[in-house]
């Protein structure tokens, strides 16, 4: 069994296997097929060495406060000799800093990998590519770097710069209260999933999370799909299989996440206090993304708008996805789909031609009349 994914011996793993997508088998690219094998081989990317890392690139204090934690929780532990412990915790191998290593206590990490960081922007309309009057593509754009801590804590500054705030006077008391566009809480926890858990593999070093304020949402973007055995429909309610285990209990130890796997439930119950729309979750082939939705539903067609009547006058005969995304100019069908199709579809307006298979490749959308 460890051997899966199937494939078809005549052409061999590489160009025989394959993965179902709607209504068709579609080739598996070299990426899917080691993620695959990741999970059922329990491969380590977390604690793979990188030739040109030495410990001259650790930060000493930091990587002893750590195995300090350690050795005043296991007294066994710290009866060892410093060099076995941190072979032990997978921090060192062969004289060599592991990966997990470089993340938490390296000088800078991007030295060695510099794709690991985080790219965020701020773009003034509803998609990439949208710009502002003046021609102004990104209203803010920042590559923010360093350890798994400092990019947290830069990417959250960089969050709160750019969202908006309303003040709120309680009446009865005559408080200000500042209420931020979207909940601190919640995007912390969706940012330290996306840092614990990204795919850190070879395959993915030139792949940075992205990080996205849209006027009317804000995505996270990471690396790898979604790992092991957990599904979209049991996210949050199950424990999951970890891609970076020692990463993730690095992370625990030094009191940065809890490693209990509730930060899923975190956002959704933060966001349904806050009177929010719940987080959006969505897996790709080789991408998981968190979607925040901040209430403004001005580029999507909700009611009687120009939007809404120009789809639909287009759909007067059966459309495609990529039909109607082009007409609209839109690139991800994810946002189009969410945003201008289901409303339509849910309001009667539209229908499918194929209603028995919605995800079927040869789906279609037409106006009801």
């Amino acid at each position: 069994m460890t051997e899966r994914p199937c494939y078809y011996g005549g052409v061999g793993r590489t160009k025989g296997s394959y993965i179902r997508v709607g209504d068709s088998d579609e080739p598996m690219s070299d990426y899917e097929i080691y993620s695959y094998e990741a999970f059922r081989k329990k491969y380590q990317d977390d604690i793979r060495i990188h030739q040109n890392a030495t410990l001259a690139a650790i930060d000493e204090t930091l990587l002893a406060q750590y195995l300090d934690r350690i050795k005043a929780r296991n007294p066994k532990l710290a009866a060892l000799p410093e060099t076995d412990i941190r072979r032990f915790l997978n921090m060192v191998i062969d004289e060599k800093p592991t990966l997990a290593c470089l993340l938490l206590f390296s000088l800078y990490p991007q030295m060695f990998f510099p794709q690991y960081t985080i790219n965020a922007t701020v773009i003034p309309g509803y998609e990439k590519g949208a710009a502002a009057a003046d021609g102004t593509r990104f209203l803010d754009n920042e590559r923010i770097e360093g350890t798994i801590e400092d990019m947290l804590d830069q990417a959250i500054k960089f969050l709160i710069k750019n969202m908006k705030f309303r003040t709120i006077i309680d009446p009865a008391t005559g408080k200000r209260n500042d209420k931020a566009e979207y909940p601190v809480v919640a995007l912390r926890e969706a940012l330290l999933n996306a840092l614990i858990h990204r795919d850190y593999s070879i395959h993915t070093e030139a792949m940075p999370i992205e990080l996205t304020l849209y006027k009317d949402r804000l995505e996270i973007r990471n690396p790898g799909g979604l790992y092991g055995r957990v599904t979209l429909d049991t996210l949050g309610k199950v424990q999951p299989d970890t891609r970076n285990p020692v990463l993730a209990r690095a992370l625990e130890t030094l009191g940065i996440t809890e490693n209990r796997y509730s930060g899923i439930p975190t956002i959704q119950r933060v966001l349904r206090e806050a009177g929010m729309r719940e987080a959006v979750f969505t897996d790709s082939r080789n991408e998981f993304a968190v979607t925040f939705y901040n209430g403004d539903t001005a580029g999507s067609p909700q009611a009687d708008t120009p939007a809404a009547a120009a789809i639909l006058d287009f759909c007067a005969i059966p459309r495609s996805r990529k039909e109607i995304a082009d007409f609209l100019g839109i690139s991800t069908y994810y946002y189009m789909m969410h945003n201008y199709i289901n409303p339509l579809l849910e309001g009667g307006q539209l229908r499918m031609t194929k209603p028995e298979t919605p995800r079927s490749k040869n789906q279609k959308y037409v106006r009801v009349l």
